[in-house]
């Protein structure tokens, strides 16, 4: 026998990504008798769809969910929200279809309502992918929601993928749900969907839904295998490494890296030398003195590609000297 919590959320769950949301109005208040009828949206493909007892050569679609308006133009009485471009519609949104024919404008509106009471939905939501593969999203609880609300956590990584459910869920001291672990995380160049429904036996859940370039979530591991080799005639030091690990970057040009070099002896307060920025894995350290000892750091972040442009992890601070011996600084 199914638990009741659990009913009920499969019931919401399968509401909610219905062809026909159950949340879907539509008005034709403005134009009773437009040729434009039946709008239906499904909800997992962005893609919504009409009938027209009139020929048109063009449709425009549109969708409004209050950061500004979508809109594209099709042939036919189907058009699909891309990805890249699609709104969440936790909050709401509008659609409509509009044609012209005979210089008379036609047009058919339907609205979005979230289903829910107000204030139940998560908040905060976030996700994080570090060590290339491993991924970490997590939220608050609703400041509404009452005390028995479990959440859970759906996501896909393309319209065409079915929805899957989070398999290692991190929970509160009361057992309820406030993130989600994940493992064998792949990057590719396509748009990621989550959505966190919520169930009840007191009141339905509001559901919270983000779409996600993973690309711009990801951490970036340090550089590897990072060397230092001096001379002192002539005086200087020839610094190398090799790329950070991804799993979706195979361009060894889509990095910038930041190098962070500072004299050991130095007080930490005088220690305000700039990093310096450079595209290649190679720098020549020419400010050498050869009784100095020298610590040394770099990092990186994408550079016009699809790579994270926030700089990542600092690689492990090194130790180096005329001695060329590279030591860890801990």
């Amino acid at each position: 026998m199914v638990a009741p919590l659990g009913l009920i959320f499969m019931i919401q769950w399968m509401l909610l990504f219905a062809p026909v949301c159950g949340g879907w109005r539509c008005t034709d208040l403005e134009m009773p008798d437009s040729p434009i009828r039946n709008l239906t949206l499904n909800r997992r493909k962005m893609e919504m769809s009409w009938v027209s007892s009139m020929n048109f050569t063009e449709y425009s679609c549109s969708v409004n969910a209050g950061d500004g308006e979508i809109k594209i133009k099709v042939k036919d009485t189907t058009c699909m929200f891309e990805r890249n471009m699609a709104p969440p519609l936790h909050n709401g949104a509008n659609f409509s279809v509009t044609a012209v024919n005979i210089n008379t404008t036609y047009s058919s509106i339907c609205t979005f309502i979230p289903q829910g009471m107000p204030g139940t939905a998560i908040t905060n939501f976030s996700c994080v992918i570090y060590n290339v593969s491993l991924m970490n999203c997590t939220w608050h609880a609703g400041r509404d929601a009452p005390g028995d609300t479990q959440y859970f956590l759906y996501w896909q990584n393309s319209g065409e993928e079915e929805e899957r459910e989070c398999e290692l869920y991190v929970k509160d001291e009361n057992g309820r749900h406030t993130g989600c672990q994940f493992q064998n995380v792949m990057i590719k160049d396509t748009t990621t969907y989550f959505m966190v429904n919520g169930s009840s036996k007191d009141s339905l859940i509001r559901f919270h839904d983000e779409y996600i370039e993973l690309y711009t979530i990801e951490r970036l591991t340090p550089p590897l295998n990072v060397t230092a080799s001096c001379t002192g005639y002539p005086q200087g030091c020839i610094i190398e490494w090799q790329e950070p690990l991804t799993s979706h970057v195979e361009n060894k040009n889509c990095f910038q890296y930041e190098i962070n070099i500072q004299n050991k002896d130095e007080p930490k307060e005088e220690k305000m030398d700039p990093p310096v920025r450079v595209r290649n894995y190679r720098y020549e350290f020419q400010n050498f003195n050869v009784k100095k000892i020298y610590i040394l750091k770099i990092r990186a972040r994408g550079k016009h590609c699809f790579v994270n442009s926030n700089w990542g992890e600092w690689s492990e601070p090194i130790e180096f000297d005329m001695n060329k011996i590279l030591i860890p600084t801990h």
